[in-house]
């Protein structure tokens, strides 16, 4: 078949996982074309992402007067439809102005995507997040173009459900896949029971840079835990800084290298110096995928004390270098991590949190690497992205 890939921004330093999907899909004998409503932003570091770019079309990139002159001809050579459209727009958006004038973008952004889609032969579009991505996805539906299906991640969808008219989305959808259990259970809540046929588990997936090359066993004198995170509310990082401070206060040796950025890193970085832990704690920025996987392998544990995720792809990475985790036990991470590969913490719980790093830090090494192969083993059996992609190619297009 020839493919579509829509993402609301592609490619993007935290979607790994999108790229490694569309070189499953593609390796399954499709052609994938990308697309991404709105350009990458150049933080870009890997060289695959940077090739992606290259071969990704940005819709608002087009300009309004193409987008414009797209509905116009729409309009002109299908009325009917393009009403049908117009109606699908309505019914997505939500109440207020603001709502409705961003579903007209929607609406706008759908007609460039129709006509370049017919002028690709497009059998089918697959978009990323039930959030403008799958509403584009549903306006072209309406408008003629073909059939779509999306993947819903979380945790933003499932924040605000009603507001991003999942159900209706849904409903519009051929295949809706989650990356957990826990995700499924989540779509078949804001679905209506008639449509949980379309409701499929495709998990987010690593490639061979991390899945085949070799891990080596932690180093013993290693006394330094790795967060890798947008430095964003939802991943409770303030939560982090606070047990570090215990934990120096306690005696402990150690340091925490946080790799990332985001709108919290200001406020981040100065509740660090507040609490004099600029020996302990530090900020690399946004690194390239080869330099995590460096920086994960340096490591003696990884950290992710969110308050919020679907399953984030770093705990996988942390895995797949046999890294025992310390993590959350919110939405789909307890169907990966649990404690034969890591440390599972109430959210929230700073107490939680200086005892599971405490006990990383007085653990054998024999432990901590024995904790590590098993996360690795996991990981090679559920996450592997060209099988998972196999998987939804079938979905796709065996309905």
């Amino acid at each position: 078949m020839r493919l579509a890939y829509l993402c609301n921004v592609y490619p993007a330093v935290s979607h790994s996982f999108v790229r490694r999907e569309i070189e499953g899909v593609e390796a399954t004998g499709h052609v994938v074309h990308r697309f991404t409503l709105r350009r990458p932003p150049g933080n870009l570091r890997d060289e695959a992402d940077l090739r992606e770019a290259n071969c990704t079309e940005a819709v608002l990139g087009k300009g309004p007067v193409r987008l414009l002159l797209s509905a116009l001809v729409l309009c002109l050579s299908r009325p009917a439809k393009s009403c049908s459209a117009i109606a699908m727009a309505a019914r997505l958006s939500g109440p207020g102005l603001r709502s409705k004038s961003r579903h007209i973008a929607y609406w706008l952004e759908a007609a460039w995507l129709v006509r370049r889609f017919n002028q690709l032969r497009i059998e089918h579009l697959h978009a990323h997040f039930g959030t403008n991505p799958a509403a584009v996805a549903a306006i072209i539906r309406a408008w003629g173009g073909p059939e779509f299906s999306f993947t819903i991640h979380g945790p933003n969808e499932f924040d605000s459900p009603a507001y991003l008219n999942l159900p209706r989305k849904i409903a519009a959808a051929k295949i809706v896949a989650g990356i957990s259990a826990y995700g499924r259970s989540q779509i078949m809540r804001w679905s209506n029971p008639t449509d949980w046929h379309k409701v499929r588990i495709v998990r987010c997936g690593l490639g061979p840079d991390f899945l085949e090359q070799p891990a080596s066993p932690i180093e013993p004198d290693s006394r330094e835990f790795v967060c890798v995170a947008r430095l964003a509310a939802a991943k409770g990082l303030p939560l982090l800084i606070d047990a570090s401070a215990r934990l120096r206060d306690i005696g402990e040796r150690f340091t925490v290298t946080v790799i990332g950025d985001g709108e919290l890193r200001s406020s981040l970085e100065a509740q660090v110096r507040r609490n004099r832990l600029e020996d302990y704690v530090s900020f690399l920025g946004v690194r390239s995928s080869g330099e995590i996987r460096e920086h994960l392998t340096s490591g003696r544990a990884f950290v992710l004390p969110s308050f919020a995720e679907g399953l984030p792809v770093v705990i996988m990475e942390a895995l797949a270098v046999a890294r025992p985790v310390i993590t959350t036990a919110i939405a789909g991470i307890p169907e990966l991590v649990d404690s034969q590969c890591g440390w599972l913490i109430s959210p929230g719980s700073e107490d939680a949190l200086v005892a599971a790093m405490t006990e990383v830090l007085r653990a054998s090494p024999e432990d901590l690497n024995r904790r590590g192969e098993v996360g690795r083993e996991r990981v090679a059996l559920m996450h592997n992205a060209q099988k998972n992609a196999a998987q939804l190619a079938r979905a796709i297009t065996e309905g």
